[in-house]
This record gives C-alpha cells, structure tokens and sequence, in this order.
C-alpha cells in the first residue's frame, strides 16, 4: 500500500487507472467512512457515501490541485455529500458507532458490564452533541486532523475550530460527571 504522502502524484491528473483508485481506497476507504458515518450516524449511509466519494474521485481527479493533503479533500467530498444526504434524507435515527473501544484488561463480570455502560454513555453524550461540536471532536479524535486541516474542511478559523472542540469536551466532561454513579 501506499503511504498518504505518496499520493500527491495525483495532482492535476486528468485520469486515475482502477489500481489507483483500489489503493487510494485501501489508504483512506475506513477514514472516509466513518467521517460520513460521524455526519450521518448511520451505518449504511455512511456506506453509500464513501462509494459515492471515491466515485466521485475516480471520475474527477483532475479537480485535486494539491492545495491540501489527499485526506482532507477526502474529507471535504465525504462532507459535502454527506450534508447533502441529511438535506436530503427522511431518515434522523440516531445510531451509536464504535470508535469509543473498551479496554482490554478487564477482570471480572461486573468490571465488563460497567466498562461497557461507560461506553455506552460516553457515546450517548458524543452522538447527542450538536453537529458543529461533534463534527470537530470527531475529526480530532477518530481522524486526528489538525486545527489548520478541520478549519479548511469545515470552512472555519482556527479559532472556531478552538472555540468548538473546548466546548465539545467541556459538554462531554459536564455530562459524563452527571451520568457517574
């Protein structure tokens, strides 16, 4: 596979071949996936968006100029069509997602029942957030982008970006309390 950076061939190329596409897909196909799953929270949603973007790529290389990295351009597509489907889609249920992972280390039982609820809760209070704060805790978090790569993504300041992620986690850290026994 080919490392992230490897891709900046890609620039101002009119046709990509099918290998391209196979392991630009194998570098990012997950990331894209779960961003628009972050958006959307729904599995399969999040699914037909990462198809639809990496059509959309394959059929439209020549509009990557390189004035970001490979993921962030990912990202602005995934983004864009994924708000487009919510515009778009009668479908609001809210679905939990996975990348909260439990620890390993766990003893007994009751240890796995209360890890487990922690999750659980911790996903809750992430998926209840409004949009704008969840979109960018996500994309630290799962996605570690950088404050200068979500601003350009979300087109934002940093400062917004800032400004959003302290009171995403300030929002996460106040429910958490309240939910502790």
């Amino acid at each position: 596979m080919k490392s992230h950076i490897e891709f900046r061939y890609l620039v101002n190329m009119d046709r990509m071949d099918k290998t391209d596409l196979y392991e630009l897909m194998t570098a990012y196909g997950d990331d894209v996936r779960k961003y628009a799953y972050a958006i959307t929270k729904n599995r399969e949603q999040a699914k037909d968006i990462a198809q639809e973007v990496f059509l959309k790529v394959f059929r439209s290389v020549g509009s990557f100029k390189g004035e970001s990295s490979m993921k962030t351009w990912l990202f602005t597509i995934t983004r864009n069509l994924a708000i487009n489907e919510l515009k778009s889609s009668y479908m609001r249920r809210i679905v939990l997602f996975g990348w909260v992972k439990p620890q390993k280390n766990v003893r007994s039982a009751e240890m796995d029942y209360l890890t487990e609820q922690s999750v659980r809760e911790i996903r809750d209070i992430i998926m209840k957030l409004p949009s704008k704060l969840r979109e960018v805790l996500i994309l630290t978090l799962e996605h570690e982008l950088t404050m200068a790569e979500i601003a350009k993504l979300v087109n934002v300041s940093e400062g917004t970006v800032k400004s959003r992620l302290h009171r995403a986690r300030q929002i996460v850290n106040r429910k958490w309390r309240v939910t502790e026994p």
